[in-house]
């Protein structure tokens, strides 16, 4: 029996529409096989509508619930380093994230603003998070950025990041082409009966605003939502946290006072990916205003360009990465370079990962990729 047949076949026996005149082909005059009046009528659409068949497992051992989501309090936007040709440098990769479980972090972010997600391939961003899971999901949480502008993609990339495992989503809301707030509701509601998700608040970077009462509305509705990466500051953060919704800063310069003082459960961090043991000291032995001064000049060199330029250069100059950019990022100037080196002496370098010398890089040390 032909595949073609067997095809049909099956389509036949569980659709009652076979013999729906739809399907059918008005035969030509038999008298006449030449006759060009023959006519072959189109089928019905062949997608059933609001038919959809989700890339979901409801296997229960390797799920993670969204309570144990919520109680994490470091969490590292982890780097994505590369090998001179672009690729992803998954020995470097590795090397990174057992640093973050050896130093304390309770969760990685895999393929966010940091890890540089927009500028990965989908194949390239869900095999990073499977990658992440099958070697260190016991050991640490992951937490996939599967979000995206466009509903349709976040959704398939959702249903792929909790097939392999992932145990958590990161999800932001539609930016630059943006939508009303009736439609970033919508947007969530597709994704959150998924699994665990946290939903980043982010403006400067959307252009929009998710207001409390859109977390409120998502919140009444669904038990995954397990709280909002918040990058609006104190008052919104306290704002959450009244209203029973867990909230991480999204900003290394303000969560040592979000945490103790706002009510943050933790952070979501960009500089734990250089000190993680201090970080975590910050989030979880007590207020610590001596320390938190002695972490602002660094974050604040982090940030003196966008993200995650500051990150990239300093750990190619702190020897744990090659000195590898995909564009349209470059590496920060010299006289940054140099400020780096005396930040890591100020601070210690004990307490940055790795355990080669800081170096200051020279221009022709770094590699830009625009192909890759």
């Amino acid at each position: 029996m032909s595949l073609s047949y067997q095809q049909m076949s099956a389509f036949k026996s569980s659709n009652s529409w076979a013999n729906d005149s739809a399907f059918r082909f008005v035969r030509p005059n038999p008298t006449n096989s030449h006759n060009r009046n023959a006519r072959w009528i189109s089928p019905k659409a062949a997608v059933i509508p609001n038919f959809h068949l989700p890339m979901r497992s409801f296997e229960v051992k390797n799920r993670t619930s969204t309570d144990e989501i919520k109680s994490l309090r470091l969490i590292t936007a982890i780097k994505t380093p590369y090998l001179p040709d672009g690729r992803f440098d998954l020995e470097a990769y590795d090397a990174l994230v057992n640093m973050q479980i050896e130093d304390g972090a309770d969760g990685v972010i895999v393929g966010g603003t940091t890890g540089e997600g927009q500028l990965m391939s989908w194949d390239e961003h869900i095999m990073l998070i499977g990658h992440t899971i099958n070697c260190f999901g016991t050991s640490i949480k992951v937490i996939g950025n599967t979000g995206s502008n466009s509903t349709r993609e976040a959704i398939h990339a959702t249903e792929q990041g909790f097939a392999v495992g992932m145990h958590a989503a990161l999800h932001i809301n539609p930016y630059y082409g943006k939508t009303s707030l009736e439609g970033i509701v919508s947007h969530f509601k597709c994704v959150l009966p998924m699994g665990p998700t946290i939903i980043y608040n982010v403006p400067s970077r959307t252009g929009q605003d998710i207001l409390p009462s859109v977390i409120q509305s998502l919140a009444e509705n669904t038990t995954n939502l397990a709280g909002v990466k918040e990058c609006v500051g104190h008052e919104r953060i306290q704002n959450h946290t009244k209203n029973d919704i867990t909230v991480w800063s999204g900003n290394d310069d303000e969560c040592h006072d979000s945490r103790w003082d706002h009510g943050a459960t933790g952070v979501i961090s960009v500089a734990s990916n250089l000190v993680p043991g201090l970080m975590r000291s910050l989030m979880f032995e007590g207020k610590n205003s001596t320390l938190n001064a002695k972490l602002l000049p660094l974050i604040k060199w982090l940030f003196c360009e966008p993200n995650p330029i500051g990150l990239n250069t300093a750990l190619a100059q702190l020897g744990v990465v090659r000195p590898v950019f995909r564009l349209p990022y470059v590496p920060l100037p010299l006289a940054k370079r140099v400020e780096f080196v005396n930040l890591v002496k100020e601070i210690g370098r004990e307490n940055f990962i790795g355990d080669k010398d800081v170096q200051v890089l020279d221009d022709d040390d770094f590699i830009l990729v625009g192909r890759y």
